[in-house]
């Protein structure tokens, strides 16, 4: 079964991993989409050694998230900012590649942390505990000083993202969550849910991304015009440095 990726230019396949090469991800594949290494299934374009996640290669091309509730946001393949990268709204973490976009706020998430479960249970605590996209407890007599994540112990930045439970004041950093976490609930699920029909269902449904999550597509003239600015943003980039290079060459020529 052949795949066709709107950031490439070739069909991809479905590239089944060896079990000992998946189980150690010491393969050398990496994603084209999130620059993480691959132990999975993925889709592949050997030709030119272009490799996707499933789930990146199944994202949306437009989400609303209720982390940004102003704009749509729009997967771009490449950051338009004139420094090639972004820094994640999520996580702090930078990035270079896919990411979600809102380019009116400069606000940015990387695929995977676009798609985290808004509930999830996790072998560090008992309760199940939610996705806060800030300080999860501005109501709370507590020190303001921020909590200790209970895997790691280094302090969250409540900047970012953490999976928190608001009954016991305790915080997991996302990405000390995601490893050995269950998801319980997406975005778009309304509540709980089975985690393991959800993937399932995910992996048998073209345009729904490996882990279950559904995030809400976006088909409408909002979408053209986001992509349209990002269009005209990315020429100007380039017409500026094509003056700032031709400008260089006039004075070169006068010395």
């Amino acid at each position: 079964m052949e795949y066709k990726h709107f950031n490439h230019e070739h069909n991809l396949a479905i590239l089944e991993l060896p079990a000992e090469a998946a189980a150690t991800a010491t393969n050398g594949i990496h994603c084209s989409g999130c620059r993480t290494p691959i132990s999975c299934s993925a889709y592949a374009c050997r030709e030119c050694n272009f490799f996707l996640h499933l789930e990146c290669g199944n994202a949306n091309r437009a989400m609303e998230h209720p982390s940004h509730e102003l704009h749509h946001l729009t997967l771009l393949p490449y950051p338009t900012y004139s420094a090639g990268a972004f820094v994640c709204n999520a996580c702090g973490a930078p990035g270079s590649s896919f990411s979600y976009c809102c380019p009116l706020c400069e606000f940015d998430l990387h695929v995977r942390c676009a798609l985290s479960p808004a509930i999830i249970s996790h072998r560090a605590h008992r309760h199940e505990l939610s996705l806060t996209y800030g300080r999860p407890y501005p109501q709370a007599k507590v020190s303001s000083s921020p909590n200790a994540c209970g895997i790691c112990h280094k302090l969250v930045d409540n900047n970012y993202w953490s999976y928190s439970c608001g009954l016991c004041k305790f915080q997991l950093h996302t990405s000390c969550a995601t490893p050995e976490m269950v998801p319980v609930s997406y975005q778009a699920d309304g509540g709980a849910g089975n985690a393991a029909a959800a993937a399932a269902a995910a992996a048998a449904q073209p345009g729904s991304s490996q882990n279950g999550s559904k995030p809400a597509e976006v088909e409408d003239q909002v979408l053209a015009t986001q992509l349209e600015l990002m269009r005209l943003q990315h020429e100007l980039e380039l017409s500026h440095q094509l003056a700032k290079m031709m400008a260089s060459v006039n004075l070169s020529s006068l010395v």
